[in-house]
């Protein structure tokens, strides 16, 4: 790590306290720190660099001298720019001549400037003052030359290999780059990577990586890629490359179907080929000699414009590359029909079209009733929304038995008879107490539940007859209370929720 460089006078100590002088040394040195320069600067060949030093806290310091003091290795030193208040500025002779310059030339203000940076040009900066009494004071810049590298990747051209020894299959360079780049590896196919680096005579480093594996013909055409990260760059630059394995061709022949009838025509063969680098010749022959008259050869198919008994025989393919030769073999056998192959199931396509109709059927069912649904929401159609209210009393017991009536024949108010039932007004259909009659008795007679809940047949006979003769004087019939008293009104039509009710029978 740079600091600032320094010399102070050392107090006195005696040699049995070390521990106590390594500690007084360190607070006596932070305390003298006169001398103040950047630890570190990073600049680019051709571009300049501005080195700052500056004394402070002089006090009654005398300032004599100041000196730059260059230090490119360790024990070298050469002094590159001097200032002396009486003599002015001086540069000896060094590498930096006529590359460096004093900014103000004062001596609490020393900095520098060098133009025209080299590589070489890296190193330690040492400004150092001459001063009375203290001696020399000095700090210490560490100039770093950054260098972009030169950056490039390559598949390299292998061939398929049988033994288990990995070999290169592609190579990755970060060149004169300072400092030193990285390089890693991703891909398609598992492999190794070797990395080295090499120290130029100028401080630069050049990084080379390699990607090993024992290279097949399954590899050829896969992708690797070499990334390099460097102080210098953005972002890691990426080189995506394709393997290149080269391998003798591999043939196989397709078509037969077994299935060459004679009389079909244009029954063809393909010869299928791959191989790195791509074949360059295909040869078609025939076993059994000369190629059949009915054959034609086009590039790497073989075709039977008509068959017949001459190719009933075995076709050979041949496909060379430099790398070496393959062959591949078919028998034809020539037969005398053709022979039907089983098409699709006829049932299973009748089937899977029954299926798709009653599919749709049922979608579109189900649509129509719904839109049948949502129009009779709409206009109002269906059953109830909401539960009917409860049925309303309205009037009591008591308030019945106590309720005055009009005679029909004097006009005069009267009270009414007692009834022996009390009346409700319900909302819906009236409640008949078809429990109060007793089940066998009352079917005999012909009352109870089988007559609707009213009277017998007999005693409504007699009432009937009674109701005749006063149509006949002209009056209206009285209403009967269930004690056979005369009512001149009828009672009223409210009921109470749990209580039941038999209206007589009547002729009108």
């Amino acid at each position: 790590m740079a600091r600032d460089a320094i010399h102070c006078p050392l107090s006195p100590i005696k040699n049995s306290l070390l521990v106590t002088a390594g500690i007084l040394l360190i607070i006596q040195a932070a305390s003298c720190q006169r001398v103040k320069v950047v630890p570190e600067v990073e600049a680019y060949p051709t571009e300049s660099v501005d080195l700052r030093c500056q004394f402070v806290d002089r006090g009654n310091t005398k300032l004599t001298q100041v000196s730059w003091i260059w230090e490119p290795t360790e024990g070298q030193r050469d002094n590159i720019a001097v200032f002396h208040p009486t003599y002015g500025e001086s540069f000896p002779e060094s590498p930096f001549n006529g590359r460096v310059r004093f900014i103000q030339g004062t001596l609490t203000n020393p900095s520098i400037t060098i133009t025209s940076l080299k590589m070489a040009d890296a190193g330690r900066y040492t400004c150092e003052y001459a001063t009375y009494p203290s001696g020399n004071e000095q700090g210490t810049t560490i100039l770093v030359i950054l260098a972009k590298p030169k950056n490039s990747a390559s598949p390299v051209i292998v061939q398929a290999s049988t033994s288990s020894k990995p070999v290169v299959v592609a190579q990755c360079e970060a060149a004169d780059g300072k400092p030193a780049a990285t390089i890693k590896w991703m891909g398609e196919v598992a492999g190794t990577e070797n990395t080295t680096s090499k120290k130029g005579l100028d401080g630069t480093v050049t990084v080379r990586s390699e990607y090993l594996l024992v290279p097949t013909p399954e590899d050829n055409g896969k992708e690797v890629t070499c990334m390099i990260s460097q102080r210098t760059q953005d972002k890691p630059q990426t080189f995506p490359m394709k393997l290149s394995v080269e391998y003798p061709p591999t043939v196989f022949i397709v078509g037969y179907d077994n299935n060459w009838y004679i009389g079909r025509t244009d029954a063809v063969l393909t010869c299928q080929a791959t191989g790195n680098p791509a074949p360059t010749t295909v040869t078609w022959t025939a076993m059994s000699g000369r190629m059949p008259d009915t054959v034609q050869i086009v590039a790497n198919k073989l075709i039977v414009r008509k068959v017949d008994e001459a190719v009933n025989t075995t076709f050979v393919c041949e496909v060379k590359n430099r790398l070496g030769v393959s062959k591949h073999q078919v028998t034809t056998v020539v037969i005398e029909q053709r022979k039907i192959t089983a098409g699709p199931s006829t049932t299973g396509i009748i089937g899977g079209i029954i299926g798709v109709v009653l599919l749709l059927a049922i979608v579109g069912y189900v649509v129509m009733l719904v839109r049948k649904r949502k129009q009779n929401a709409e206009n109002g159609d269906g059953p109830p929304k909401h539960k009917p209210p409860p049925p309303v009393k309205t009037g009591s017991s008591t308030e019945m038995l106590n309720k005055h009536v009009t005679d029909p024949v004097t006009k005069e108010l009267t009270e009414s008879q007692p009834l022996s039932k009390v009346y409700y007004e319900t909302s819906g259909e009236p409640v008949t107490d078809l429990d109060a009659c007793d089940d066998d008795d009352d079917i005999t007679l012909g009352g109870g539940a089988a007559n609707g809940g009213g009277p017998a047949v007999l005693e409504d006979s007699i009432q009937n007859a009674n109701i005749a003769e006063t149509l006949n004087d002209g009056a209206l019939p009285p209403y009967s209370g269930a004690d056979g008293h005369h009512v001149d009104e009828p009672p009223s039509a409210t009921v109470a929720r749990g209580e039941s009710f038999v209206s007589a029978a009547m002729y009108v």
